[in-house]
Parts: structure tokens; sequence; C-alpha cells
């Protein structure tokens, strides 16, 4: 199975718009049936687990499947390249002692060119992620150690704070190659409307969706998980039944119509092209004013909330706003 989003560009997958909520469902759901299963003792993995080798034939297993329960960085290295052999002990030794809030999978790129092309790799070392089944590219070529924590610990972050996505259990004397799953988790209070949501994104019901994750921030304001679905679910449903050939031949011939622009912008993001979308609003706040100003600009924030503030191009666009307005 080809890995999703493979362009590299870090683009929002809004075609697989349910990964972050779907993610933690998973997991939690894959924890719950191996307790069953196997009773409370099984759940922590050994620190040798945290270090695997990856080929072509097990990339769905133990990349995509296991991205849905911690995040995977992908260290992509040959035995010749002498730059790969100074970076990956210091990438394992991180993994050990980031203590399961990354899984590291080591693809010799030479054993595995499918792989290889997928990512885009153009040199080697590069080092990428995988996070509920959503690639990203992290960094290319050799690297200090603390510009690889830094990577890292936003890594970690955003799969925490986007995916809910703790990491596993870590026992030191766990057998290697145990069960990873960790006991169950907790049912949360919004459990099941944020369910109902991703079951009415499923069946491409976005108002529904709109609607279930309201109902949630009626109650709870501040969750995190609700407001980027509703932001998610309410542009999946303004682009519902675009004809995107018309849209982008309006906004091209109408450059001033304020309306043109914005929904050219919402076809941009969901296309994955985060920074057209938001260069072409900040363009259209630079040529405007009054009530035609404000619309961009709300528009251009609430696609901020799509892609998620601790994204770059979210703090660049911000700043390009800042400058457009005053």
């Amino acid at each position: 199975m080809q890995p999703r989003n493979m362009s590299m560009s870090g683009v929002v997958d809004l075609a697989a718009v349910k990964a972050a909520q779907e993610a933690k469902a998973k997991a939690e759901q894959a924890r719950a049936e191996a307790a069953r299963q196997g009773g409370g003792g099984g759940g922590a993995v050994s620190p040798a687990d945290l270090v695997i080798d990856v080929d072509e034939a097990g990339f769905e297993r133990d990349v995509l499947q296991r991205s849905t329960e911690v995040p995977v960085v992908i260290d992509f290295w040959a035995e010749w390249c002498q730059p790969c052999k100074q970076l990956s002990p210091v990438l394992e030794r991180l993994a050990v002692e980031y203590n399961g809030r990354f899984v590291l999978a080591k693809i010799d790129v030479d054993a595995n060119q499918m792989l290889m092309q997928q990512f885009g790799v153009q040199g080697i070392p590069a080092v990428f992620a995988v996070v509920a089944g959503q690639a990203l590219p992290l960094f290319q070529g050799a690297a200090g150690e603390a510009q690889i924590r830094e990577t890292l610990d936003q890594l970690v972050a955003v799969a925490e704070q986007r995916f809910g996505l703790t990491g596993l259990s870590v026992d030191p004397e766990a057998d290697p190659g145990a069960d990873q799953t960790a006991p169950a988790a907790p049912a949360g209070p919004y459990d099941a409307l944020l369910e109902a949501a991703v079951r009415a994104l499923d069946a491409g019901d976005f108002g529904g969706a709109v609607q279930a994750y309201k109902n949630v921030l009626s109650d709870d304001p501040g969750n995190t998980e609700a407001k980027l679905g509703l932001a998610q679910a309410e542009l999946l449903q303004r682009v519902q039944g675009l004809d995107p050939q018309q849209v982008r031949k309006d906004a091209a011939e109408k450059p001033a119509d304020v309306q043109a622009q914005i929904t050219a912008a919402d076809l941009d993001l969901v296309g994955g092209h985060v920074e057209d979308a938001f260069g072409r609003l900040i363009e259209t706040v630079q040529r405007t004013a009054g009530d035609d100003r404000d619309a961009v600009r709300l528009r251009l924030l609430e696609l901020f909330e799509v892609v998620g503030p601790e994204d770059p191009r979210v703090a660049a666009a911000r700043r390009a706003l800042a400058r457009a307005l005053f």
C-alpha cells in the first residue's frame, strides 16, 4: 500500500480529513481489544521494539498501521552513506531516550527503492515521519543533535495535540517483540459525539458532522479535537458540489471578486495547496477594505484552524497577514 500524502510537501490531507479523529479512536479500540484478549499485563513494549528495520513488504503493518498509535520516524539510510552512519546512532539513542513517544523505522534505500521513490527522497540521510497515516518530511542531510531534538519535540507535541497519540508504554524488562498495546484508556465525556461526527464524515454528511462538533463545543468550547474537526467539516461542506474548473476560472478572471477568491482558496486548501490558499487571501486582504477585507481575514483565520496553529506555514502566513493589515 502506498503511503498517503506522498507529495511530501507537508500538505493537509483533507481527503483523509477523519484521520485525526479516527487515529485516537482506533488506538483506543485496539488497546481495549488487547486488554480483553490478554488481560492487563501485556501492554508494555521493550526498548528494543522502539527501533525497527522496515522493508516494502512490512511497510503497511510496521509504519502505516503503527502510526495510528505512535508517531513513526523514518530514517532512510544506506551502508555506503557515511553521514548516515553518524546520524543513525543518534536517532536510535533518542528513540530509546524518548521512551515510547516515537518509534524509529530504519529503511535501507538500496533494498527498498520503491519506498525511496514514493517518499521523493533525493539524497540520504533523509528523515520523515508518519502520523496517523499521514507523511511529512522532517529534515535531510546531517543535523546537529539540538536540531534533531527540537524537531522531535515538535513532532510528539503535534501527534498528541492533534491526533491524541501519547506514545507507547515501555517496560525495560519486557521481552522484545512483545505485544505493543497499552492498557485501554477511559472513554472521554464527548467520545460518543465525536464518533458521531466521524460517522457523518464517513457518510459524506458534512452538515451532520458540523452539528456534532458544535454540540461538543457548546459544552466544552476549548475542546481541541472538536475545533479542528469543525473547521475541517465546514470546509468540506463549503466545497461540496463545486466545479473546480469554474471556480478557478472565476478567480482568475475576477481578481477583485472577494467571494471568488475566498472560494478558490477553499479549493486550494482541499487540494493540498496550503501556501497558495494563504497567499491568495493575503493578497486579497491587501487590495480590499471594510467589510470585504474583514470577510477575507475571517476566512483566512478559519483556514489557519484547519491546518493547525503549530504548522510553520500558519506562523508565516500570520506574519504576512499582520503586515497586510498594518
